[in-house]
């Protein structure tokens, strides 16, 4: 499945520094764009192998629905 994210980046000190602005906890840095790009794809796929509970749990989700101010 194909999903698409929004990576907010700027400039820090000679560097393309970004975050996924929907997964937070997803943040990298390259010399280039195009070696951010690959490093948040890499940071983003830890965090998905991380947030996965073990092989054979009985693991369930629920969709909810939340008052935001």
């Amino acid at each position: 499945m194909i999903r698409y994210f929004t990576l907010d980046y700027w400039m820090d000190d000679g560097w393309y520094v970004g975050k996924l602005r929907e997964v937070p906890g997803v943040f990298s840095q390259g010399e280039t764009f195009e070696e951010l790009e690959r490093n948040i794809k890499d940071a983003f796929a830890l965090i998905m192998q991380e947030s996965m509970p073990p092989p054979g749990q009985n693991f369930r989700s629920a969709e909810l629905q939340m008052d935001v101010r």
